[in-house]
């Protein structure tokens, strides 16, 4: 069973992101504050026991476990918010800049706002700010402020102990996939719906078949048999 916080502030947020490791489309960011969880409060509150029985990090639960969950997250949370950073500001700022401004976003929109943030990961949340990003949001001075203000912790696995960080996990990874789908219909020789942009065998040979599309990342090598980031 997850861990139910890491800090013992009141609103405590976890953050994670979906697709960085993919060949085309976004990458996608989730923030979730989810309620001081005790004892008493999991034996009244139905909903919040059965996500806290059953959430994990979402690479260790199937599809439809989910999007199952994703509901019930959205029910229980105090606040949760979910970004795509387009393909164009991956190419701009570069992917690990990209998941991490697509976290900052997400907090400066959750309500309450967090008095600590957890994220997934081995870089601090702040590792840059400000972003020189022409393509998707600007931060104002004052967003900056608010994101440097509020304390963090980068947490290795974290999606695998924490329970918040692992709500954000099964958000990004929902949200993002139902976007692959979408754009699947727009461009369907790449198989979109099977593989979310990740650089399976098949998507790597759709693409030395079919060439990139403007969903592709350019900053991605695109041969068929090398697609590495340079």
């Amino acid at each position: 069973m997850l861990k139910r916080s890491f800090s013992e502030v009141e609103f405590e947020a976890g953050c994670d992101e979906a697709g960085r490791g993919c060949l085309a489309g976004p990458v996608t960011a989730a923030a979730v504050i989810l309620p001081k969880i005790t004892d008493k409060i999991l034996n009244t509150n139905e909903a919040l026991n059965y996500l806290v029985q059953h959430l994990n990090d979402s690479k260790q639960i199937n599809e439809k476990k989910r999007f199952e969950l994703r509901p019930i997250i959205e029910q229980v949370a105090l606040s949760y918010f979910v970004v795509h950073i387009s393909h164009e500001e991956i190419d701009e700022i570069n992917i690990l800049n990209a998941s991490l401004k697509g976290m900052q976003e997400c907090i400066l929109q959750l309500k309450p706002q967090p008095e600590f943030v957890i994220i997934d990961g081995n870089r601090p949340l702040l590792t840059k700010l400000p972003f020189k990003n022409k393509t998707g949001k600007v931060f104002t001075k004052t967003e900056k402020d608010i994101i440097k203000a509020i304390s963090s912790k980068s947490i290795i696995k974290g999606d695998a102990n924490y329970l918040s960080i692992a709500a954000a996990s099964v958000l990004a990874k929902t949200y993002r996939d139902e976007f692959m789908h979408n754009i699947h219909d727009e461009f369907p020789m790449y198989d979109w719906h099977k593989n979310k942009g990740y650089p399976s065998p098949s998507h790597r040979a759709f693409i030395a078949q079919y060439g990139m599309c403007k969903y592709h990342r350019k900053t991605f090598k695109n041969p068929a048999n090398t697609l590495t980031l340079f």
